[in-house]
């Protein structure tokens, strides 16, 4: 029996010593300290694995985290960094179910988050910091103003800025001479066009963003939410959303009785010539799939009149996260002039810059300048003519829900 026992004990032991590091390593969650040294931070987070939950719908995107990101933290710190994918608000019922079941450690070390998720996390106090403000990066490059708010909800340190992104139409002119470029003639274009116009289904993010665009647009522009939420102001305004959307319902592809599941499924009915035009959050997104091969070089963006709503994205660290030091060690790097630029070339991903390039050595704000948006992309100008922030948090919860209600569900 003690024979038995031993060898039982010995295969375990092998067992154990002949998994990757990444597997067999558990960081030391027990010495770190909020206040602690950023020396410190760096120390405790070498040789760690940080586990990075984020969405995983872009193939670009994911190419460069698994590439450029992973590759340069391992270089820089070794910091072994594991992309799990997976919908914000998955991860956000993951953590809040630990949290009720009293789990005090848990799987997640870093999260791309933005909006109700952030919000909602938040509130359920899920998030470890504020810790912004102690990333070397975010003091150097970036404006605090700038990552004070995400969709209205104040951050006050609990999330660092990764990206920034901003709303934008895609059409190809080999189909398309005059896109609608206000939502009065899209209505007008969809019903001389019928069949050839939808929009993603929310909770979609992008589709959820056009029915934002549009409430923008029917109810006389952003200014009035943005003083925080208004029951009395939704409960007026909305209906003018619903009954828009439900004007053009029949026109729509599949006579809106369906709706592309995700943005994926949109760009795809849209590079097939199902539909006449696409939508992103970024905008680059055109040019990103014509380098993919996956539109043709005819395709290019527009925005509407009536303005372009745009965002920034941020990363979060779970109060339960094993990793905390390996955790702020890469949203720093994710915030350096290296990274940065990197994620900013479209062929990588084209996402624009969450730190302030005025505040970079004349060298580095040269080359940000230099980089070829290509030739689908609207100029950082002509957005920023009309960009106009994104709509309170608490707003978007009530419209995905009510769109399901008073336009999928109604008769």
């Amino acid at each position: 029996m003690i024979r038995r026992s031993y060898a039982l004990l010995t295969l375990l032991l092998f067992f154990t010593l002949s998994l990757p590091a990444g597997c067999s390593r558990e960081p030391d969650t027990k010495t770190f300290q909020a206040n602690q040294s950023w020396t410190d931070t760096l120390d405790q987070a070498k040789g760690n694995t940080v586990r990075f939950y984020m969405w995983g719908g872009g193939a670009n995107i994911n190419k460069w985290i698994d590439t450029f990101v992973a590759g340069e933290l391992k270089k820089r710190h070794d910091i072994t960094l594991v992309r799990v994918p997976m919908d914000a608000s998955t991860f956000v019922n993951k953590l809040l179910t630990e949290k009720g079941a009293g789990k005090r450690t848990g799987a997640i070390d870093l999260l791309w988050i933005n909006g109700e998720n952030f919000k909602n996390t938040k509130e359920a106090g899920v998030l470890f910091g504020p810790f912004a403000q102690d990333l070397p990066n975010f003091e150097k490059y970036v404006d605090p103003d700038s990552a004070a708010t995400d969709f209205g909800f104040p951050v006050e340190g609990y999330e660092a800025p990764y990206g920034r992104a901003q709303f934008v139409f895609e059409y190809d002119a080999a189909r398309v001479q005059q896109p609608p470029k206000s939502f009065a003639r899209l209505v007008a274009w969809v019903k001389k066009h019928p069949g050839r116009f939808t929009y993603p289904q929310p909770p979609d993010f992008t589709g959820s963003a056009f029915i934002r665009q549009a409430l923008y647009a029917t109810t006389g522009g952003h200014e009035q939410y943005m003083h925080g939420f208004d029951k009395e102001l939704y409960e007026k305004n909305a209906p003018k959303l619903w009954t828009y959307l439900n004007e053009i319902k029949p026109y729509l592809w599949e006579k809106g009785k369906t709706y592309p599941k995700n943005s994926a499924t949109q760009d795809t009915l849209f590079a097939r010539g199902e539909v006449d035009f696409s939508m992103a959050y970024h905008p680059t997104h055109a040019q990103n799939m014509i380098l993919q091969g996956s539109y043709p070089e005819t395709v290019s963006t527009f925005v509407m009149k009536e303005g372009s709503i745009y965002n920034t994205h941020f990363t979060a660290i779970p109060a339960s996260a094993p990793n905390k030091a390996g955790a702020l060690v890469t949203a720093n790097f994710l915030l350096s002039p290296e990274a940065q630029l990197s994620k900013y070339d479209p062929t990588n991903w084209g996402d624009s810059p969450a730190i302030s390039i005025h505040k970079l050595p004349q060298d580095w704000q040269a080359r940000f300048h230099e980089v070829d948006l290509g030739p689908a992309t609207l100029s950082p100008e002509a957005l920023a003519a009309v960009a106009v922030p994104e709509i309170p948090a608490a707003y978007l919860e009530l419209l995905e829900r009510d769109w399901e209600r008073f336009v999928l569900n109604a008769e």
